[in-house]
């Protein structure tokens, strides 16, 4: 076991207290739709996710419950190994993807509950309740998976995803909605392919498991957003090169 594991759980709590305040706090600055940078990735950035975007090694997240089966062998912190576990092993990406899926609900959950009281349209309040619940049940999963794999998760959005926030908030009436679907359909599109990859390759049972809750839950979201009307082109990833 990593040697950060045995930290107080005064860290712990006030570590978990750290992640609910980034989770529900809005960015302050605003860019224009038609301005601010698209990754075609959308909210799934290439490189390893920075530093300090990750919580403490020992948080709640991480901290082992002394009842629960061992947690993985981790290499390092940041290692790009695969980590033998009861459940098979969890290779990167597997641990990318409970990243991943944690980033995801740091903004669409909270643009969801917003977009419930604020969108203009009685169509997109319906369909954000369904995504706000389903984005609480799925980062629940991604917490339990990082408590059991001692996976330090992210705490807050990335650069893209605050800017997207900032966005949509900007905005009133239909433009508030037509931007609130753009930037969520777009969000889903990209890691909809990530979902599938893990769930193709990976050989933990724990997570083949949570890759199809995953997959069923983006693919709800996709088609509920799609089914406002309001997903334009720009509402859609780059598809990949042939």
């Amino acid at each position: 076991m990593r040697s950060r594991r045995g930290r107080l759980v005064l860290a712990a709590a006030c570590g978990a207290v750290a992640l609910t305040t980034a989770a529900c706090s809005l960015p302050a600055g605003v860019r224009s739709a038609d301005t601010a940078r698209v990754a075609d990735a959308a909210s799934l950035p290439a490189e390893e996710i920075p530093e300090d975007q990750l919580a403490p090694a020992a948080t709640s997240l991480t901290q082992p419950d002394p009842s629960a089966a061992p947690a993985a062998t981790a290499g390092g912190k940041d290692d790009n190994s695969t980590w033998p576990t009861k459940w098979g092993p969890l290779s990167p990406l597997d641990r990318d993807l409970i990243k991943k899926v944690r980033l995801a609900t740091l903004w669409e959950m909270t643009m969801a509950q917003e977009a419930i009281q604020r969108a203009s349209s009685a169509k997109v309040r319906t369909i954000s309740k369904e995504i706000a619940a389903q984005h609480h049940v799925l980062d629940k999963g991604a917490l339990d998976l990082a408590k059991k794999f001692d996976i330090r998760l992210p705490v807050k959005p990335t650069e893209d995803q605050a800017r997207w926030m900032a966005d949509i908030t900007s905005r009133t009436g239909r433009d508030y909605d037509v931007t609130y679907v753009k930037w969520l359909r777009l969000a889903h599109g990209g890691i909809f392919p990530a979902i599938g990859s893990v769930r193709g390759t990976t050989q933990n049972t724990l997570v083949r498991k949570y890759a199809e809750e995953c997959n069923a839950a983006v693919l709800n979201h996709q088609r509920l957003l799609e089914s406002t009307g309001l997903a334009g082109p720009d509402a859609f990833p780059t598809p990949p090169p042939v």
